[in-house]
């Protein structure tokens, strides 16, 4: 695992300059990120930079988001995915736990990656404040680790329904190891079919 740290600098009412960084860990998975803010903590609470343009385009990464969206989650052990954009409305993300906590997959589906038909596995939740950077051609996942768990997402394209795709939580073709079966789970989800890599 490759580690970068991004310094930034602000200026508190003492006129002091204080460091605010963040830690951007790039994952097994091509492009695939996780976002760890960096606390400055005081008496008062603590202050983390979640974003900045001109670090996000120094590194290549996207920093036009054109929706947002909050997936609120009843019950423990929900499941949603694994969802996609295909093109021509491929769509990349940026995805944190705002509530509760959730284990995200993450499955790559692009064909010419090393890492085709990968997957990988992080925990965000509300306490570590991670968040996920999740290029386009990887399919997105999550079971919910707490009740009123809630997930929010900004992405690059809007939604098309047209081009919403998907493929099933359990296929055996992924040998996803998820930290317990679905309470919870919408039908269409389960019923995506085997995944069959195009020839």
């Amino acid at each position: 695992m490759l580690k970068f740290t991004i310094r930034y600098y602000t200026w508190n009412v003492n006129r002091q300059q204080e460091a605010v960084c963040m830690r951007f860990v790039e994952l097994e998975l091509p492009g695939v990120a996780v976002i760890e803010p960096e606390r400055l903590e005081d008496n008062r609470g603590f202050f983390a930079r979640l974003f900045c343009e001109r670090e996000f385009a120094a590194r290549g990464l996207a920093t036009r988001w054109v929706q947002a969206s909050i997936s609120h989650n009843t019950h423990k052990h929900t499941l949603r995915g694994m969802h996609y954009q295909a093109e021509p409305n491929a769509e990349i993300k940026l995805i944190r736990c705002t509530r509760g906590a959730i284990h995200d997959v993450l499955i790559d589906l692009r064909p010419q990656s090393p890492t085709f038909m990968r997957h990988v596995a992080i925990e965000l939740n509300e306490s570590n404040r991670v968040m996920a950077y999740v290029p386009a051609g990887i399919a997105h996942g999550f079971l919910t680790l707490a009740p009123d768990t809630e997930v929010f997402y900004q992405m690059t394209a809007f939604y098309a329904p047209e081009s919403a795709r998907g493929v099933r939580w359990n296929d055996p073709a992924f040998g996803i190891e998820w930290p317990s079966a679905p309470s919870v789970i919408h039908q269409r989800d389960a019923a995506y079919p085997d995944f069959e890599a195009a020839s």
